[in-house]
């Protein structure tokens, strides 16, 4: 079956961290690059991180030395460290693939996960 689930999501307050993982099955996961996007009330989802095949990391500015985005190719998943958590963090994140890129932007495969909901408070 193929699938990517998400968890770690959670109350927080800001300042606070968290770690999200996506574990993926059905996919060859090595071969797949990956990606986590987010999704405010009210808002269009947003990509905020993207890791290639070879392990090499993109994030958006607005979470940028805050979020960091890894995988492990042995676990079949990939991870989403945030630090420094605040408010505007929240909403429910995504983990997205296999994607695709172009031009160096990361476009979103066909198999999303169902969502893991962060929540930050004041």
């Amino acid at each position: 079956q193929v699938q990517l689930v998400e968890s770690g999501g959670g109350l927080v307050q800001a300042g606070g961290s968290l770690r999200l993982s996506c574990a993926a099955s059905g996919i060859t996961f090595s071969a797949s690059a990956m990606g986590w996007f987010r999704q405010a009330p009210g808002k269009q989802r947003e990509l905020v991180a993207s890791i290639s095949t070879r392990g090499s990391a993109n994030v958006a500015d607005s979470v940028k030395a805050r979020f960091t985005i890894s995988r492990d190719n042995a676990k079949n998943t990939v991870y989403l460290q945030m630090n420094s958590l605040k408010v505007e963090d929240t909403a429910v994140y995504f983990c997205n693939g296999p994607g695709v890129y172009y031009g160096g932007t990361y476009k979103s495969g066909g198999i999303w996960g169902q969502g893991t909901q962060v929540t930050v408070s004041s």
